[in-house]
């Protein structure tokens, strides 16, 4: 391994997005249980099969950079704290609640972890964009291959998040989100979808 590669690789960022995807794992594999909604069950039973295959990429960037992907750094042991607490909290719901609304605490929890994990994504994008070649080799494939996903794993989840909310509330309300209809993946047509929404809820 190039040792001044090695130096200039955020190596923190990378086992805090390692750590992030093996919690999201948790997060979702708990959310399931949840979840109600056959069309939500559907969409994060996907997410959780692309998460553990996020978690397989990051550890490959390691082991590429002579990194044991089970090393602890401060950073990744607050991930860690995060994402079991986030479990814990549905845990507590499916104990104390109805499902309907263990089922938002669910949505809120992956809405919660998938604000992370795409921050993670959008810097390590940046770090590949501003890379010098070899960094930019290592780490733009994967960004390639995970950004898109990361996306929709946000803004769609946020989107029901939403829409449950507002079906709770006793207002009409749209599901599946318009952001799934619309396959969302991008915070601009997050925007639009979410503006769109109240024509179709004053159709329903």
């Amino acid at each position: 391994m190039n040792r001044t590669l090695l130096a200039k690789v955020p190596t923190d960022l990378l086992y805090q997005a390692l750590e992030t995807e093996k919690g999201g794992v948790q997060v979702y594999s708990t959310a399931l249980r949840c979840a109600v909604n056959k069309d939500l069950r559907e969409e994060w039973n996907k997410y959780l099969e692309e998460t553990k295959n996020h978690v397989q990429i990051l550890s490959d960037i390691l082991i590429a950079l002579e990194l044991d992907p089970d090393a602890e750094t401060p950073g990744r042991k607050v991930v860690r704290y995060i994402g079991t607490s986030l479990v814990k909290a549905m845990e507590m719901a499916l104990r104390s609640t109805d499902p309907q609304s263990a089922q938002i605490v669910a949505a809120e929890c992956v809405v919660h972890a998938e604000t992370k994990d795409h921050l993670n994504w959008e810097l390590l994008g940046e770090l590949a964009k501003n890379a010098e070649e070899a960094e930019a080799a290592l780490i733009m494939p994967a960004y390639q291959q995970v950004e898109e996903e990361e996306d929709e794993h946000l803004y769609h989840t946020q989107g029901w998040t939403r829409e449950l909310w507002i079906q709770a509330l006793g207002m009409p309300a749209v599901l599946p989100p318009p952001e799934e209809e619309q396959d969302v993946t991008t915070a601009e047509d997050a925007a639009k979808a979410k503006k769109a929404r109240t024509k179709k809820a004053g159709a329903r």
